[in-house]
């Protein structure tokens, strides 16, 4: 039997027991579709949300016709022992097949608790990893609210996920310091008030003989903290800013 490997972030691609068969999906609606099962796998989706799935403004009058058209060829397309049910709908994947939104999901999980154990070399990995799959961005190309809400969870694990490789590459040290500078940074841009971005990045420039520039984060954070909301950094990003005045 061969591998099953699903991608919905960045461009849209499935091999099922080794074949491929994005190329067989029929459409716009078809792609869609089996997206959604894919990335609701591990639930029975009943026929009426499917029709709010690939119609969300106002379906057409053959509605039903049409999802059953789909369905069908969907069915002859991954087997109809993957596409379970007829009321309530299921894609049904062989044990270990991976799937790149639940291996981001998994990822992050796994090195946030390593990073709470403080094991660097045990979270660099998972985060990496998360953060490549979360940074490919959700079907991209298409627009749904079930999209768009998949998109706001991916948006999160991304930020997540730059946190984490700063962490862990702060950790380890060494060759990583640049790695995790450049996460730092990266968080910095994507949620401008979100503190522990610049907090890692002054850390990491920091310790790599960077505190000049350490220094100008923080006076960043402190503007765009003012202007935007009338507040000071945090506590513990005035102490770590005091602690680099006097390491200077």
């Amino acid at each position: 039997m061969g591998e099953t490997r699903i991608h919905l972030c960045g461009r849209l691609t499935a091999r099922l027991d080794g074949v491929r068969i994005e190329d067989g999906l029929t459409g716009r609606q078809g792609r869609m579709l089996f997206a959604f099962l894919a990335a609701h796998r591990l639930r029975a989706v009943p026929r009426g949300e499917l029709l709010q799935v690939l119609w969300p403004d106002e379906p057409p009058a053959a509605a039903e016709s049409a999802l059953a058209a789909l369905l069908a060829k969907l069915r002859k397309l991954v087997g109809a022992e993957a596409l379970a049910g007829r009321h309530e709908l299921r894609l049904l994947l062989p044990a270990g097949a991976w799937v790149d939104l639940e291996a981001a999901a998994d990822g992050l999980h796994r090195a946030e608790s390593a990073i709470a154990a403080a094991d660097w070399a045990r979270a660099w990995g998972p985060a990496r990893v998360a953060l490549h799959i979360a940074a490919r961005g959700f079907l991209p190309g298409y627009e749904a609210p079930w999209i768009a809400s998949i998109r706001r969870r991916l948006e999160d694990m991304r930020l997540r996920a730059h946190e984490c490789v700063a962490r862990s590459g702060l950790g380890l040290g060494g060759a990583e310091i640049a790695t995790a500078e450049r996460a730092a940074r990266g968080l910095t841009e994507l949620a401008p008030l979100r503190e522990s971005g610049y907090r890692l990045l002054m850390q990491a420039l920091a310790a790599g003989d960077n505190q000049g520039e350490a220094l100008l984060v923080y006076e960043r954070l402190r503007s765009i903290l003012r202007d935007e909301l009338g507040a000071s950094p945090s506590a513990s990003a005035q102490a770590l800013h005091r602690q680099l005045l006097t390491s200077g």
